[in-house]
């Protein structure tokens, strides 16, 4: 599995290991965070930290299929992902006052797509798990675009050609989606406002196919790494208890 993360790797700008790229990814979910739980929509601070924050759904769903790929126990896998996914639920709900799943349980959704596609041999099953589980991930965060990413990633893996058009379909799946939230822009001149911000809102997705694609170089960090792998799991229930708690004592001051 190394050499075929090192062979993929060849060529580019390598000039980033797996976990700089998370990292980067931690750090703009964080950006897009404050924004929706501090800042005003609609602002230009707001859309632009917004919009930086589009970049990490992306990160997370290529390492997910990497990683399904070369780990030694894609039980233990997936139970990381269900117990943090159970984790995270409430902080989830705190933050942002919703009622939808979080990211790691569609992050969940999206490693048993990955599961079905492995074990289950019928094409005609495989399609209705694999829709049925897309369609689970409506009720949680960054529904449908990242199973559809998931599964596009996977069907290229081998193929930076393959999976950067996947990433492509994907953003302009996300932009077709989200036309609907900015169709009462301008006066008189909303359908063009829309299609022209929904187009810009979804570079995130573009700037995450940069990153792991062309410079990536198909390698972790040397050292630290047990701290790298169990952060990026503790990192989202913990940020969001505590931009919630900083929310919650502004709100009372």
């Amino acid at each position: 599995m190394e050499e075929r993360i090192q062979t993929a790797a060849e060529g580019g700008l390598q000039i980033l290991n797996r976990d700089i790229i998370k990292y980067m990814a931690m750090f703009t979910m964080l950006l897009n965070h404050i924004a929706h739980m501090f800042l005003t929509k609609g602002t230009p601070v707001y859309e632009i930290l917004e919009d930086i924050g589009f970049f990490t759904a992306p990160v997370m769903c290529f390492f997910l299929v990497e990683g399904y790929g070369y780990t030694r126990s894609k039980r233990k896998y997936g139970l990381r992902l269900l117990l943090f996914a159970a984790l995270s639920q409430i902080p989830f709900q705190l933050a942002f006052g919703s009622q939808g799943m979080n990211m790691i349980y569609t992050l969940l959704c999206c490693f048993l797509i990955l599961v079905v596609m492995e074990k289950v041999a019928s094409p005609m099953l495989q399609s209705t798990l694999c829709a049925l589980l897309t369609m689970a991930t409506v009720i949680g965060d960054w529904p449908l675009i990242a199973p559809v990413l998931t599964i596009l990633l996977a069907n290229g893996a081998g193929s930076r050609k393959k999976q950067a058009l996947g990433f492509g379909a994907s953003y302009l799946l996300f932009s077709a989606l989200n036309v609907q939230n900015y169709m009462f822009g301008e006066q008189g001149n909303w359908t063009v406002y829309a299609v022209f911000h929904s187009l810009l809102s979804g570079l995130g997705i573009l700037a995450a196919a940069v990153a792991v694609l062309v410079l990536y170089n198909g390698k972790r960090a040397r050292r630290g790494r047990n701290f790298a792998k169990w952060f990026f799991y503790i990192f989202y229930p913990v940020h969001l208890l505590v931009l919630y708690m900083i929310k919650m004592s502004l709100h009372n001051m």
